[in-house]
């Protein structure tokens, strides 16, 4: 590793020194079928507009805890170890078990007319009574996942919990001084990321209607309920607000710029992007400058801005493109859009040749070695847990 000052200034995420190929994680969406698991697609070579699923398109990885679902997937590498976590969204909302919902549901049936009450009803449940743990997998070579275990992010320092309504589609970045010089394990740690709809102490039952979803954040070193540490509220527009996916460059004077897209779900819906050069960007005083709102408009049929969500912003690590791929709601998947310049925005990538599978929505990408990507290509089908 660097030196304490020059590792402030390296960009998050971090390519390998010998970059060659991408991996994206995600989920599908399927009504009919139990999709709601961990796949894997691998970039046809050093092209990250191309995309090739492993396993013959099958699911990976499958937890069998909490809900039993995965969404919104991430995945990320500790650069001080190598190692690489996948987390995700613990909720599963084709084919789970309905039980606590069967008072509230009053015989709505999703075939009838009911369809719009139904998921009103279920999607109100899960905001106010849903799971606030990440289901979590690491790995040492992309082929080889331990079992899945459960990072609580409601967990308070003190021991108590946060009235979380549910914990959904985290993604962190690698802090190299998060932690002060001679802390115990080191200065490095995660900023986790992730939404919840937040309710007072004094309303455990959360019943409060005016309750809203924010994005919350914490810390940790590997995911794991021993090393969290709560933080508190990342962003608060008054209304709901999911899905923050985040970057860093370095700018031509050396600075580094972070940028987010978020999803606002409130009276004027759609995704902004913007950034701060704020060293510490997740405490309260950071200030964030809007670039651009109302991304990817143009891929909803009808340029609704509330039907894309789920952003995965991540940058080539053989040129100066940073990609931004949007989620088109409920059953197109992803869409690409690129930049060269963050701070002018982003534009529709315009071009016959990119390659995804169908419904393939809400993930992360992480930049390869040579030695992993060819490992996946080798061990293609053959991929699980240890």
């Amino acid at each position: 590793m660097t030196d304490a000052v020059s590792a402030c200034n390296i960009p998050q995420p971090q390519p390998p020194a010998d970059p060659y190929g991408y991996l994206l994680v995600h989920f599908l969406e399927d009504d009919k079928g139990y999709a709601e698991r961990i796949y894997l697609d691998v970039s046809q070579g050093d092209n990250p507009e191309r995309w090739h699923p492993l396993n013959g398109g099958a699911p990976i990885l499958t937890s069998n805890l909490g809900t039993t679902g995965v969404r919104d997937p991430y995945l990320v590498r500790d650069p001080e170890t190598g190692t690489v976590y996948i987390i995700a969204t613990d909720l599963r909302v084709f084919g789970g078990d309905d039980i606590v919902l069967e008072q509230d549901l009053q015989g709505c049936d999703p075939d009838e007319q009911d369809w719009e009450s139904y998921w009103s009803i279920k999607w109100t449940h899960w905001s106010h009574h849903g799971s606030t743990k990440l289901i979590v997998w690491k790995s040492e070579d992309l082929v080889h996942w331990s079992e899945p275990w459960e990072l609580d992010v409601s967990r308070r320092p003190d021991g108590g919990k946060e009235e979380l309504g549910m914990a959904w589609a985290p993604e962190c970045l690698w802090v190299p001084d998060y932690h002060p010089q001679g802390h115990v394990g080191g200065r490095g740690a995660f900023v986790v990321y992730w939404s919840s709809r937040l309710f007072d102490s004094s309303d455990p039952d959360h019943s409060d209607a005016s309750a809203y979803d924010r994005v919350m954040w914490g810390a940790t070193r590997d995911f794991t309920n021993e090393t969290f540490e709560f933080g508190g509220t990342f962003i608060d527009r008054g209304h709901n607000t999911i899905d923050t996916t985040m970057l860093q460059r370095r700018l031509p004077d050396g600075k580094i710029r972070t940028y987010r897209a978020t999803k606002d779900n409130g009276p004027r819906p759609g995704i902004w992007l913007d950034a701060t050069d704020a060293r510490r960007w997740w405490e309260d005083d950071a200030e964030w400058t809007v670039l651009q709102e109302n991304i990817g408009v143009e891929y909803v049929p009808d340029r609704d801005p509330s039907g894309v969500e789920g952003p995965a912003l991540f940058a080539s690590h053989s040129d100066d493109k940073v990609y931004l791929y949007v989620d088109v709601i409920p059953s197109i998947g992803y869409r690409p859009m690129v930049a060269v310049d963050p701070d002018k925005g982003f534009e529709y990538l315009e071009t016959p040749d990119f390659v995804m599978a169908p419904h393939t929505k809400h993930g992360g990408v992480l930049s390869l070695t040579k030695a992993e990507y060819d490992r996946l290509r080798d061990n293609d089908g053959r991929i699980g847990v240890e």
